[in-house]
């Protein structure tokens, strides 16, 4: 299902942003999914989407938002523009 970024927040991290996505990732009361590595998102398909995303290093899903880390040579223009791209595209969660 595809999903729409409503919103980029900052964190206190300068490489991570919450995004607040619609519609939800999930049922309610969903499991958070932490993906530190790309291989860990294996099978998740909305994980491997975000992964492909150059510059993504660390995804977290929740049912309401997603955390997504950079790398920090990576410009957030480019990151933000590839996971908008990314979630639109997105056909399971």
């Amino acid at each position: 299902m595809p999903h729409k970024v409503l919103e980029f927040r900052d964190t206190p991290n300068p490489n991570a942003k919450k995004l607040l996505v619609d519609p939800p990732t999930g049922p309610a009361g969903s499991a958070a999914r932490s993906f530190f590595k790309a291989d860990q998102a294996k099978g998740d398909g909305l994980g491997e989407r975000l992964f492909a995303v150059p510059g993504v290093v660390n995804v977290l899903i929740h049912t309401d938002w997603i955390t997504i880390g950079k790398s920090p040579e990576v410009a957030w223009d480019k990151v933000k523009a590839g996971v908008g791209k990314a979630l639109s595209e997105a056909t399971g969660a």
